[in-house]
């Protein structure tokens, strides 16, 4: 595809031609379709695999929030039923995410110099406006760029002069009748492309991804605040995921089916389709929302947690909301906790006495099971010896 030149002054550096063809696969052995709905599910046993095994060998107990005999005597649903319903949901994101792939055109690429150039052009027009501006302060543009000029600062003058820079060209092939000619053009400064790159490749992505995590945060917020306002959406949805008094990180997508296809799975999908978002980058935004999600129902406040300090949303502020008297606050899920602070939902006030007295009556209730064992095992011990003694 080729551009035309185009004829404002100062004259714009012309677009570079382009051909798009088929994106290939990032990963040899596996297409992206797959790979976009198979990724956040590894990422979520990987992650959830790795704090299991510190649950189970107790690496860390120092970093708990809670004991193991909290985990035993407060959670009403097995692990089995946990790991069962979070399979479901996940053959549900399968779906949805095939669904959402299917919409999408296919991935292409060839365009990308042309459209970081597009941004080069906007960058070179941004700077005509700069005369005018100085003018508003008594300033005149066109006398400080000659002068700057002299001082040997070039690309400077051009910038002040309304981005005029006639030193800055290149040779162009140009087809022409019946051959091509080469043709003295424009060119972009390489502060103009630098800049271009970096809202092409750094800026732009940034922001959808924030954007994305905007919506998917405003989503959840009020779809699970609304879950608990309403009674016949908590007992015949929401209550299922509060079973966990307790929670561990492969329980965080235990939910009703309902639930978690409102809350979870839209809230994410919405994200991505309003963002704008490639395929490639909702990869990326639902790996990081599903290992956020996970890390926010670990169980542990770990120092070393990279995912626990991206924002004040993290394990030790979610597990508030699984406690019997933090129900009604802290809604906001998963990254930032923004609405909750707007809001007022957040809770304020100190939490280590109420989690020492759950850790404590846990501890108790052990303790008393112990006992009763021995005294049932030593209480048939006295009977055999009296048996045999008869």
């Amino acid at each position: 595809m080729a551009n035309t030149t185009t004829t404002s002054y100062p004259p714009l550096p012309p677009l570079p031609t382009y051909e798009l063809r088929p994106l290939p696969d990032l990963l040899p052995w596996i297409s992206d379709f797959w790979l976009s709905l198979l990724a956040p599910h590894v990422a979520y046993w990987v992650v959830s695999g790795i704090f299991h095994l510190i649950d189970i060998y107790d690496l860390f107990p120092q970093y708990r929030l809670h004991t193991p005999e909290e985990i035993t005597q407060r959670n009403l649903a097995s692990r089995w039923e946990v790991a069962r319903d979070v399979v479901l949901e996940q053959i549900l994101q399968v779906a949805t995410g095939a669904f959402l792939n299917l919409t999408e055109a296919k991935q292409m690429t060839g365009r990308e110099n042309y459209d970081v150039a597009v941004w080069a052009q906007r960058i070179r027009v941004a700077q005509r406006a700069l005369p005018g501006l100085l003018g508003l302060v008594g300033l005149n543009a066109r006398g400080i760029s000659e002068k700057v000029a002299m001082g040997g600062y070039p690309l400077l003058a051009g910038a002040l002069a309304g981005g005029d820079y006639p030193f800055l060209t290149t040779e162009l092939l140009v087809e022409g009748g019946k051959q091509a000619v080469m043709e003295t053009v424009p060119a972009f400064a390489m502060w103009e492309m630098v800049l271009a790159k970096l809202i092409y490749w750094a800026l732009i992505p940034a922001f959808q991804l924030w954007f994305a995590v905007a919506l998917m945060d405003t989503w959840q917020y009020f779809w699970h605040r609304a879950m608990h306002i309403n009674k016949w959406m908590y007992t015949n949805w929401h209550a299922r995921h509060h079973r966990l008094y307790v929670p561990y990180a492969y329980g965080a997508l235990y939910n009703h089916p309902v639930e978690g296809f409102v809350m979870d799975t839209l809230g994410a999908g919405i994200g991505y389709k309003l963002s704008f978002m490639t395929n490639r980058m909702g990869m990326l935004f639902f790996v990081c929302s599903t290992m956020k999600t996970v890390d926010d129902h670990c169980g542990y406040k770990l120092p070393w947690d990279p995912l626990q300090h991206i924002t004040s949303n993290n394990a030790a502020y979610h597990d508030i909301h699984h406690q019997s008297w933090g129900i009604k606050s802290n809604f906001s899920q998963p990254f930032f906790t923004i609405w909750d602070r707007w809001l007022g939902t957040k809770w304020e006030g100190d939490v280590q006495l109420k989690y020492e007295r759950t850790r404590a009556a846990a501890a108790a209730k052990e303790e008393k099971k112990r006992q009763e064992k021995k005294e049932t095992a030593a209480a048939g011990t006295n009977g055999k010896v009296k048996g045999k003694v008869n």
